[in-house]
């Protein structure tokens, strides 16, 4: 059992002894929470279970505080003390924190994973960017949130199906595919037009259309990637196998093509960003199925759609939205609401315990709308947690970076990859909480020194292999510490180190319980700098052998921490940089 269990157990323990012993009234007690003070003088451990005791135990909170100590006489316990309101500060005894690196190291690469519990599924769904273009920046985040959201999870014990909803049907796609006709007659030597962007009241400038050019689909998409795709897709087909056909079977051929082409290049960035999914779902097939129909067909049997102005509206206000909704317009298309709705529901219907969506913040407002059909369908809405990712600035000598060097368009995550590396891009989008804009350095995350956090993490990983070099070197035998005598540790930073190793596992608990990754990547920080202050302040190699058996576990139980919290976040531990 680990540190802090142990002594939540004795915690728990001595609650229950002191309500027997009529000490304190019997009552639904909260849950006992542990926290690491923020200076060494006020412990090992604080809680404050005795101040959240009072309303149940109606009594001040430091009588419950000396009530609960005096019944905790435990063997691996130095002392407690009563702190402030009713704080309780524990000081552990130096067995304990021994025991700790043991347990650590026999434990190996199973440290900090939780045993997997119930078998209910959480489902998390993330990117499902439209497949008609390349991922950019905003993207990436959202894909190193959400696949290192999934390993935490999992490393929590959760049962975790990841998923990208492929929005593979609706205009966005149509729009892709007339791109392609126009920029495959460009190849065949048309003169394109690009219209401009409408005026404020709507309405669109006048401009020049030379004779025998072609206009640009005000919609169409722009970027050099349609060239490209027109470009493959015409070599590969035939230029004359295409132009034999008419111009709606082509346009036709070019929207399946184009989609393979363009989902396969989008499953290829993920990929070399170390982001896999167990499933892509395709809106097509919600469609196919007529799943929109029939889920709005279902919400009008249960009084929660209405027909207005030839329209069919959703009842959101019933369940807290500003205004009702439109699903189904009054030509009978359905809105991108109604998809939503029916893809929310197949989710529902799949028996999912809870499901994560990892949105960016402009789709703020559908948080409302989906969780009112989900409620009005009678699911419960909060089995369904929306994430909303805040935007990303890149910068580059201290300057904003908004356009990609090739395309003039947005900044593509493939080039941000090119440029800074996957496991820099990983950790800068990783290092701050998804709910606050990140101002990204390019000049920082591309700098191997000691400003460079995700550098200096790896770089710890690194020094202590290094070390290991050292001593196979030497000839001094290492690896096997079942033996070892780690009570040869009694610096203050040995002790503290792993104090530090021992909050590993509750810090991945408590991460994965707030989808809080970039809790993870400070803890590597935190542990990271204080390995580097312990290099610089004593020696590993050539000191009393027992303490140099002792401390070369020590810093064996460190990289094992360090390898296991950058696999968390997607990133890799070096043994050599």
């Amino acid at each position: 059992m680990e540190m802090k269990e142990i002594l939540k157990s004795g915690i728990e323990q001595a609650l229950q002894d002191t309500i027997n012993s009529g000490g304190l009234p019997a009552g639904e007690y909260p849950e006992i929470v542990l926290e690491v003070p923020p200076q060494k003088e006020f412990g090992d451990f604080s809680t404050n279970i005795a101040m959240q005791s009072a309303r149940v135990a109606r009594q001040n909170p430091r009588a419950i505080a000396e009530a609960l100590i005096s019944h905790m006489n435990f063997d691996w316990l130095e002392r407690a003390e009563v702190a402030g309101a009713g704080f309780i500060n524990f000081f552990l005894k130096s067995d304990m924190v021994y025991d700790t690196l043991k347990a650590i190291l026999n434990a190996g690469d199973q440290y900090g994973v939780q045993p997997l519990r119930a078998r209910d599924t959480i489902q998390v769904e993330y990117v499902s960017a439209n497949p008609t273009g390349p991922l950019h920046v905003g993207h990436g985040r959202g894909a190193a949130y959400g696949s290192a959201l999934v390993n935490l999870l999992r490393a929590a014990g959760y049962n975790v199906q990841s998923e990208y909803y492929i929005n593979d049907a609706g205009n966005q796609i149509d729009n892709m595919a007339i791109s392609i006709e126009y920029r495959f007659q460009e190849l065949q030597g048309a003169t394109l037009v690009f219209p401009p962007k409408r005026n404020e009241d709507g309405s669109m400038p006048e401009f020049d259309i030379p004779e025998g050019a072609l206009v640009f689909p005000e919609n169409g998409y722009r970027g050099p990637d349609i060239i490209e795709t027109a470009k493959t897709i015409a070599e590969r087909e035939g230029f004359d196998k295409l132009n034999a056909m008419n111009e709606a079977d082509r346009v036709a051929l070019f929207k399946e093509e184009g989609l393979k082409e363009k989902l396969a290049r989008l499953e290829e960035t993920l990929s070399n960003f170390r982001v896999t999914f167990d499933n892509w779902f395709s809106e097509r097939t919600v469609h196919e199925a007529d799943e929109i129909h029939h889920s709005v067909e279902a919400l009008k049997a249960l009084g929660k759609v209405y027909e207005k102005d030839g329209a069919l509206w959703l009842k959101s206000t019933d369940y807290g939205d500003d205004k009702d909704r439109v699903v189904i317009r009054d030509n009978g298309v359905p809105t991108y609401l109604a998809a939503d709705i029916a893809y929310h529901r197949n989710k529902y219907d799949r028996g999912f315990k809870e499901m994560i969506d990892i949105w960016g913040a402009d789709h703020h407002g559908y948080v409302c709308r989906v969780k009112a059909a989900m409620a009005a369908f009678g699911y419960d809405p909060d089995k369904l947690t929306v994430l909303l990712l805040q935007m990303v600035a890149l910068f580059r000598d201290g300057q904003l970076v908004k356009l990609s060097k090739r395309s003039g368009d947005s900044v593509t995550l493939d080039e941000l990859i090119e440029e800074v590396g996957v496991d820099a891009s990983r950790y800068f989008f990783l290092m701050r909480s998804l709910d606050s804009q990140l101002d990204f350095d390019i000049n920082l995350a591309k700098s191997r020194s000691n400003d460079n956090p995700v550098y200096y993490i790896q770089y710890a990983h690194a020094r202590i292999h290094s070390i290991y070099n050292q001593v196979r070197e030497a000839g001094i035998a290492f690896g096997d510490y079942s033996e070892t005598d780690f009570t040869t540790l009694t610096s203050e930073m040995e002790l503290e180190l792993i104090k530090k190793l021992a909050e590993y596992p509750e810090e991945v608990v408590q991460s994965a319980e707030h989808h809080a990754p970039h809790r993870i990547a400070r803890y590597l920080f935190d542990l990271a700098s204080m390995f580097h202050s312990f290099y610089r302040q004593g020696r590993i190699i050539g000191v009393d052998p027992a303490l140099q058996q002792a401390r070369l576990g020590l810093i064996t139980a460190i990289a094992l921490v360090l390898r296991q919290g950058l696999g968390i976040l997607g990133i890799s531990a070096p043994e050599k940089m």
